[in-house]
C-alpha cells in the first residue's frame, strides 16, 4: 500500500523532548511525511491535555446531574456537538487519520495516565463505539493502529517465564478490549526494550529498525482476534458450541483472551498470523 496521500496521528506521551520516545516519534513523523503523508501530532503533555474524565466534558447542562453517567452523557453531547472543544479537536483529527501510533513510555504495564485520559475522553460511546459496532464490526475498522512503547525491564522479564509475565497478556487489555474493541486493525506493537539501559550505538540500531519497519507498516498483517460470528449473541456473546468443539483438537485456545482453558497461543498480541 502507498504511503503517499496518506493521514497518521501520532499520541505522543512524554513529557521530555531528549528522552528515546521523543526520537522515536521524529523518527515516525521524518519517515512517514518524506514518504508523502499527512503527519499530525498530539503532544499530550505539550497540551496539557485534561486526563480525568469529568462532566466538565460537557458544553451546558448535563442530562442527570444527579446521577452522572459519563458514557451516556457524553454520547447526547457528542451527538448534540456539545463536547468539549479539546477532545473535539482530537475526534476530528482520529477521523481524518488512516493510521494512529500511539507513542509512549510503559507505566505499571499501562499506559500514563495522560494517555489513559486520552482514551477514555475521546473514544466516546457513538463516536467511537457502539452496542452494535464493536470489535470485527467496530467504527474505526477501516483504520490501523500500532502502538510503540518503551519499557523500563528487560525482555526476558517479559517472557512467558519471567518475573513479569508474559508480554502478550500484559497488552490484550489495551489492543482488545481498548483498540479492537473500537474495530481498529491492531498492527503488531514496536517495543523497545529497555531503551535507558544499553549503549547508544544500540540506541541508534533499536531506532534504525523502527524507521526501517514504518517504510512499509501499512503493507503489514495486523494481529489475530476472535471474529464476531464465533460468538453467540444470545448465550451472552459466549463461544458457539460448534466453534468450542472445532478448537478442542487445536493444541492452542483461539487467542490470549479467548483462550477456552487451554494454552495460551504464544506471541498472539506480538506477531501477526498467530
Amino acid at each position: 500500500m502507498a504511503l503517499a496521500g496518506k493521514k497518521v496521528l501520532i499520541v505522543y506521551a512524554h513529557q521530555s523532548s531528549g528522552s528515546f520516545n521523543a526520537a522515536a516519534k521524529d523518527a515516525a513523523v521524518e519517515v512517514l511525511t518524506a514518504k508523502g503523508c499527512t503527519v499530525k501530532v498530539s503532544d499530550l503533555y505539550a497540551i496539557k491535555f485534561k486526563a480525568s474524565a469529568t462532566a466538565e466534558d460537557i458544553q451546558g447542562e448535563v442530562k442527570n446531574a444527579e446521577h452522572f453517567r459519563y458514557a451516556d452523557e457524553t454520547k447526547a453531547a457528542w451527538e448534540a456537538g456539545k463536547l468539549a472543544a479539546d477532545i473535539t479537536e482530537e475526534q476530528c483529527k482520529l477521523t481524518e487519520a488512516d493510521l494512529i501510533i500511539f507513542q509512549f513510555p510503559m507505566y505499571w504495564f499501562s499506559v500514563p495516565a495522560i494517555l489513559k485520559g486520552w482514551i477514555d475522553r475521546v473514544l466516546t460511546l457513538g463516536y467511537a463505539y457502539s452496542d452494535n459496532k464493536r470489535y470485527g464490526q467496530g467504527i474505526f475498522k477501516g483504520k490501523k493502529a500500532v502502538l510503540s512503547f518503551t519499557t523500563g525491564s528487560k525482555e526476558s522479564m517479559f517472557s512467558a517465564d519471567g518475573i513479569n509475565g508474559d508480554m502478550n497478556v500484559t497488552l490484550w487489555p489495551i489492543q482488545n478490549g481498548i483498540l479492537h474493541y473500537c474495530g481498529f486493525q491492531v498492527l503488531p506493537p514496536q517495543i523497545f526494550w529497555a531503551p535507558s539501559g544499553i549503549p547508544r550505538e544500540a540506541s541508534a540500531a533499536l531506532l534504525q529498525a523502527w524507521r526501517n519497519r514504518l517504510e512499509g507498516l501499512l503493507d503489514e498483517a495486523p494481529l489475530t482476534f476472535t471474529p464476531m460470528d464465533y460468538f453467540d449473541g444470545e448465550a451472552g456473546f459466549r463461544l458457539k458450541p460448534e466453534v468450542q468443539q472445532k478448537q478442542s483438537s487445536e493444541k492452542f485456545g483461539l487467542t490470549v483472551g479467548t483462550h477456552m482453558g487451554m494454552a495460551v497461543p504464544p506471541n498472539n498480541m506480538m506477531r501477526a498470523g498467530v
